[in-house]
């Protein structure tokens, strides 16, 4: 049995059950979670409610989720781009358009349905069934280099230098107008927008601190191309960063223009190079993810 324990904010307040449940957890559908709460499994201040509970700040919300309910993951055979890997992990270049693991309207063609294919069994398991080994995520129309943990163990260590900040994570991105700066750093905790629900936004009422340090590599007038070093790693978080200054990402509709004058799949985002500890050896490693094609083509007709 998974159990999820949650706690309403004053954003949140009047929100329906139901609805709440559905957005903080979205590997699970609405009607699932309609069920639990009919079934008794969801409490509020260990008290059962209805669906249509109008929350109250505050509100200490327990979800149960019976093993039975989790949907099968099935192993796939979808081709990786693995640019290391060893007993304990594996370091994959994750392209475009793949989702991370399942998730609603998600449960097949996803970088967890590759992953069991090739690793089979082997795959951590702290993140239950339907993220197995994944310590952490890039978006799915975002590319780059990503970590996947083998054994409990690795996930542990990674888990941790990513809570205490130690991992490497740099990125390359073209976003819109020229950036006057050589460098700068974007600091703004972020947490969900307050009117559209499934987008992130600089919040500081109730987000999480993120930090954003950038650096200009060319300009090319009206698009500047730069790499972003990640602090914190919040949802969105280059997206929603370089939107809060004036400069969102090429190709993001949803925090940018929504048309693009170039025929892309999303924002121009990649995540270049990522260096951790070995869980074993404690040795650091570092790999990078070559510029995807897409990405290249575009510089190139930039300059």
């Amino acid at each position: 049995m998974e159990i999820f324990n949650l706690t309403t904010s004053e954003q949140e307040k009047n929100l329906r059950l139901d609805k709440y449940l559905s957005e903080q957890l979205k590997d699970i559908s609405r009607s699932y979670l309609q069920k639990l709460i009919k079934d008794g499994a969801v409490s509020v201040n260990d008290t059962s409610q209805k669906a249509n509970y109008r929350l109250q700040t505050g509100d200490c919300i327990r979800v149960s989720i019976p093993d039975d309910m989790q949907p099968d993951i099935a192993a796939e055979d979808i081709p990786l781009d693995i640019l290391y890997e060893d007993d304990q992990l594996l370091v994959v270049n994750k392209p475009k358009g793949m989702v991370v693991h399942p998730s609603a309207g998600h449960y097949s063609h996803t970088l967890v349905n590759a992953l069991l294919y090739h690793c089979g069994s082997t795959l951590s398991g702290i993140n239950g069934v339907l993220r197995p080994g994944i310590v952490h995520r890039i978006d799915m129309d975002t590319t780059g280099a990503l970590v996947v943990c083998k054994t409990d163990l690795a996930h542990q260590s990674l888990a941790l230098q990513l809570q205490e900040h130690t991992i490497t994570r740099r990125y390359r991105a073209i976003v819109l107008h020229n950036i006057k700066d050589d460098a700068g750093i974007v600091e703004g905790p972020i947490g969900r927008h307050p009117t559209d629900r499934k987008r992130m936004a600089v919040n500081r009422r109730n987000g999480k601190s993120a930090v954003t340090h950038y650096s200009v590599l060319e300009r090319f007038g009206q698009y500047t191309y730069i790499e972003c070093r990640l602090e914190t790693g919040r949802t969105h978080q280059i997206r929603v960063h370089m939107a809060s200054i004036g400069h969102p990402l090429l190709g993001d509709s949803v925090y940018g223009p929504a048309k693009c004058p170039f025929h892309l799949q999303g924002q121009c985002l990649h995540a270049m190079v990522l260096g951790f500890q070995h869980p074993i050896t404690d040795e650091y490693m570092e790999f990078t993810a070559p510029i995807p094609e897409y990405f290249d083509e575009l510089l190139q007709k930039f300059r």
